[in-house]
């Protein structure tokens, strides 16, 4: 189970709360009231969790990546039925597929530099951008490894980590994601 293991001081939970709040305008602007919508709230509130998470203990947690491959493909099977989006589907379980088949090459080629954390949430990262479409899901997928290389090139120069150090990429995935969710 999941367990978080301290209490956080309230600018923590202040940037949660507002980073919540704009995630779900940000979806609820993109979507609107359609039928996608359930999918991407809950992609927005999954990814505030484990950015948390990811930045505070370096892990995702399978507590929480394991549902998302089962709650995402199910809503966005709903979606894909109501509004006979089937080629968008599709799309999904092909992005899902091909962004973890990418990243467990990566894992598998540099072990310290991306861990099976990160390889199964492209899973789910990939599930929601394919949904949108090859431009989103290019986006996402190419935005993240930009995100995360300005982050790094930041932390080095404000001396928060050394090259030797290690930078959770969760959050710079999520944040790739929906710069994706954007060019939907």
């Amino acid at each position: 189970m999941l367990r978080i293991r301290r209490r956080f001081a309230w600018p923590v939970r202040a940037a949660v709360t507002v980073s919540t709040g704009l995630l779900v305008a940000l979806v609820v602007w993109e979507f609107g009231v359609g039928w996608e919508l359930p999918a991407y709230l809950y992609l927005a509130l999954i990814a505030v969790v484990l950015s948390v998470v990811d930045i505070n203990e370096k892990r995702l947690p399978n507590a929480l990546v394991y549902p998302s491959l089962i709650v995402l493909p199910i809503l966005l099977t709903l979606a894909a039925a109501a509004s006979g989006a089937w080629q968008a589907l599709l799309g999904a379980f092909l992005g899902g597929a091909a962004l973890f088949a990418f990243y467990l090459v990566l894992a598998l080629i540099s072990p310290g530099g991306i861990g099976m954390g990160d390889v199964k949430l492209a899973a789910v990262i990939g599930l929601a951008l394919g949904y949108l479409g090859w431009t989103p899901f290019l986006v996402g997928a190419f935005g993240a490894f930009l995100i995360g290389g300005l982050v790094s090139l930041v932390a080095l120069t404000l001396r928060r980590v050394t090259l030797r150090g290690s930078i959770p990429f969760g959050p710079s995935m999520l944040a790739g994601a929906f710069l994706g969710v954007l060019f939907a």
